[in-house]
Formats: C-alpha cells, sequence, structure tokens
C-alpha cells in the first residue's frame, strides 16, 4: 500500500496511458475491403476468429459419419440438421487417441487428447489447449484473450493456459453481457471516447506493484517460482485486458451491440441450457464482431454430461449406461435424442456467426469454429474413431465440403491442422505417440 500511496493521480494516468503500446487493426468498414468482402483492400486478410466447442458423450458411431469420402458427399443421418453448412464445414472421422499403454479415463482422456495432445500421465501437468495457443497467435490485441462459456451451468472449462491453469466458464449470460458489453465497453464506432475512470485506477494499481511483484519471484524457489508465475499470468491478462479497455479502439462496421436477453434460471435442464447456449452465442458472436475477442470457448456440456430432460431425475450420462439399444433401431434412443440436442446447439452457434455481414462475407467466414468430444461411442466411452468438425472458411484459409476419413490416426492431427490455418509457428503438436507432423494438407487453402 506503501507503494500506491506515494504515487499521484497525474503520475499513474501519465504511465497508464502512455507506458502500453498497443497496435490497432484496420477498420473493417466497405471501403477497406475488397470486392467480395473477404480481405482488407490493400489484400491482406481480415482479422481471424476461433471458437472451440465442445460437448460430451459424443456421437452414434455408423450414424454421424458420411458414407462417402471426398466432397459431394450425402450429409449423415445424425447431421442432418448442419445440412445448411454443408459446402461451409468439414467432417472428418476414423481419428483415435493413442493410449501408449495408458489407461482410458473415461471423460478425461478423450477431451485432453483432442485439445491438448497428450492423455492424463500421472501428476504431469497438463499441456496447453490449442486455443491458448491459438490465443498467443491471433489475440494478443484484443480486450479478451479468451472467452469462455458453459451451457449446462457449471464454471468448468477445458481452456488451459499450462499445469492446472484453467481458463473457467461464465455460467451466466447476463453476468457475460455486462462483462463484455458493460460499463467498460467501449463502442468502436463511437465518435468520442473517454476512458472509464474506474477502469484506469484498476490498472494503475496493478501497474504500481509491478516492481515488487518481479522482486518477490526472484526471492523464491523453483517451485513456488512456478506456482506463483501461474497466478501472475492471469494477472498479466487482465492488467491487458484493461489496457486495451483504455486505448481507443478502430471502427468495425459489424459491430453492433446485442440486447441483454432475458436469463431464466441456470442449470442442466436442456430447455434452459439450450436457451442460454442461444445467448452466449449472440453474445460471443458480437464479441467477436466487435474486436473485444478473437478467441471463443463453448462448452455445451462437460465430458459427464449431467444435461437432463425437464423434470427427470436421470441425466444424459446416465442414458448411455442404463438404456438398453432398442433393437428395431439399434442405439439407445434417448442417448440420440440428446446427441441430437447438441447438434442443434452446434448449429445455433453457426447460425449466429453467419447472422453477422461483413462485407459480401458474414463473421462464419473469417472464423474457424472446431467440435469436439470426449469419446466415439458414449456407451463404453471408448476414444476410438472420434468426430470432428470443422466450420467457417478461416478467412479463406481452410477449404470446406469435405469429408475426411483418417482411421486410426491420432486426433492431435486436427489440432495441428488448426494451429497451422491460424498462423500459429508450429510443425507438430501433441506428446508420445499422439505427436504427429501429419496435417490435413487437403483442406488448406
Amino acid at each position: 500500500m506503501g507503494i500506491l500511496n506515494d504515487l499521484s493521480r497525474r503520475r499513474v494516468l501519465r504511465g497508464m496511458m502512455g507506458g502500453s503500446a498497443i497496435s490497432v487493426g484496420l477498420p473493417l468498414l466497405d471501403c477497406f475491403l475488397n470486392n467480395n468482402g473477404t480481405a482488407l483492400a490493400s489484400g491482406a486478410p481480415l482479422p481471424l476468429c476461433f471458437g472451440s466447442w465442445f460437448s460430451g458423450l459424443g456421437l452414434q458411431g455408423g450414424r454421424w459419419e458420411p458414407k462417402k469420402v471426398g466432397a459431394d458427399f450425402e450429409m449423415s443421418e445424425q447431421l442432418q440438421a448442419l445440412k445448411p453448412f454443408q459446402n461451409r464445414l468439414n467432417i472428418i472421422s476414423g481419428l483415435q487417441v493413442m493410449l501408449d499403454g495408458k489407461p482410458n479415463g473415461a471423460h478425461s482422456t478423450g477431451p485432453q487428447a483432442c485439445l491438448n495432445g497428450d492423455v492424463p500421465r500421472g501428476s504431469n501437468p497438463i499441456s496447453p489447449s490449442i486455443d491458448t495457443l491459438v490465443s498467443d497467435a491471433i489475440g494478443t490485441q484484443t480486450r479478451f484473450r479468451s472467452l469462455e462459456v458453459s451451457g449446462d451451468g457449471s464454471r468448468q472449462s477445458y481452456s488451459i493456459r499450462g499445469g492446472a491453469v484453467m481458463n473457467q466458464s461464465e455460467a451466466s449470460p447476463l453476468k457475460l453481457y455486462n462483462r463484455v458489453f458493460g460499463p467498460e465497453f467501449r463502442d468502436p464506432n463511437a465518435a468520442d471516447f473517454q476512458p472509464d475512470p474506474v477502469t484506469l485506477a484498476r490498472l494503475s494499481a496493478l501497474s504500481a506493484v509491478s516492481e515488487e511483484r518481479a522482486k518477490v519471484m526472484r526471492e523464491l524457489g523453483a517451485s513456488d517460482k512456478q506456482r506463483l508465475d501461474e497466478y501472475f499470468s492471469s494477472v498479466r491478462n487482465l492488467e491487458h485486458q484493461l489496457t486495451i479497455s483504455t486505448e481507443k479502439p478502430a471502427p468495425l462496421e459489424a459491430c453492433t451491440i446485442p440486447t441483454k436477453g432475458e436469463e431464466h434460471g441456470i442449470g442442466p435442464e436442456i430447455t434452459i441450457a439450450q436457451e442460454n447456449h442461444g445467448l452466449f452465442s449472440k453474445i460471443l458472436a458480437h464479441a467477436l464482431a466487435c474486436g473485444q475477442t478473437q478467441v471463443a470457448n463453448i462448452m455445451f456440456s462437460t465430458s459427464i454430461s449431467i444435461l437432463r430432460k425437464p423434470g427427470a431425475v436421470q441425466t444424459f450420462h446416465m442414458y448411455t449406461h442404463e438404456e438398453a439399444v432398442d433393437p428395431a433401431l439399434n442405439y439407445q434412443p434417448t442417448v440420440w435424442w440428446f446427441q441430437g440436442q447438441v447438434v442443434e446447439a452446434f448449429l445455433t452457434t453457426l447460425k449466429e456467426l453467419d447472422n453477422i455481414r461483413e462485407g459480401d462475407g458474414t463473421l462464419l467466414d473469417r472464423s474457424l469454429i472446431m467440435y469436439s468430444t470426449d469419446s466415439g461411442a458414449a456407451r463404453v466411452h471408448s476414444t476410438d474413431n472420434m468426430p470432428f468438425i470443422l466450420a467457417g472458411k478461416a478467412g479463406g484459409r481452410m477449404k470446406t465440403g469435405m469429408h475426411l476419413r483418417a482411421q486410426g490416426e491420432p486426433v492431435t492431427r486436427v489440432g495441428l491442422t488448426v494451429q497451422q490455418i491460424l498462423g500459429v509457428p508450429t510443425g507438430t503438436w501433441g506428446t508420445d505417440s499422439n505427436r504427429t507432423s501429419k496435417s490435413f494438407t487437403e483442406i488448406m487453402a
């Protein structure tokens, strides 16, 4: 507190406003776009956006995979709802998690392999998730490095910066709205700009103790230094977020502030989860369009999904273990119904992104949305034939409309491909037998 008391308000503001160099992207007005709205008039690509989209307990093997490989495939039975976007997505089948003799940790091995590139290895730290690697490449000049949400009311997230540092999900659409479009939001299209005094005060307090922070770090042992560095990484992210909030943003023609919407509770009841997910998708789409972030992580449900029908006690997860297979249908009908709800929720996100026009294209066209899950067969929680969907055009960097089959190959091929499409400078990704240098070049433009 002594350090804070020694600083005058004038000195705090001067240091705050002059101490950080922020580069701001060009505005996305029509006059700055090419004739197709796919790039800036100079030829530089539009800012890329990435979204991870996760929901537990997978899809029905044999019914989500298209029969034909390549282009012009017929949309599969379970993914029929996505047919309007067939030409703007890729479906990847046949991939598996390489266990290397380790046990398959139900609900944990799958997500960790798909999103972090490794499998649980005792006390070893978890590798950073794809979204954090992408945000380090494309998200450093936005107010939020990433935004995380959960449809089922959980604060859990699969966004991990490394070690045990998880970026917690927001479970309340109202809180997310206030966080993004509340008092600290600065409309990029407003004629006048005035930094929020409260934001300035918060940032000055963090800046004032930075030297003391560095001194403490020098005095710690290796293990404490690592633990404290993980904590300070979140503090630095907060400083970055606040700093961005004090700089006048570039105008963004597609930016409009969404209506707040009405929240009708939080929890795993499927109707509530769907409604909140719809609100989240709208808020996140507008946050991307307004340049508040370029990375979003949506978790419709955790891997051990507790989604349930209205008034029911039994959860989606319980049905996967206890429901009998219908002999006529050859699948578990209630499990199929829940999986259909997941597909509809994914469709909702794609629609919200596609509803925001940018030139002759949409926000979806400069985004890459990656659907993944925890298992290839929910009834036994296997990690074979893990389903993946990549949607959007990634600013023209991704070719779409294809079904790719990579039978028995590691799931990390998808994560490597996503990183390379979005500009992460890496030629390999994953650990042990999940490590790969083989991306899906056939969808890379």
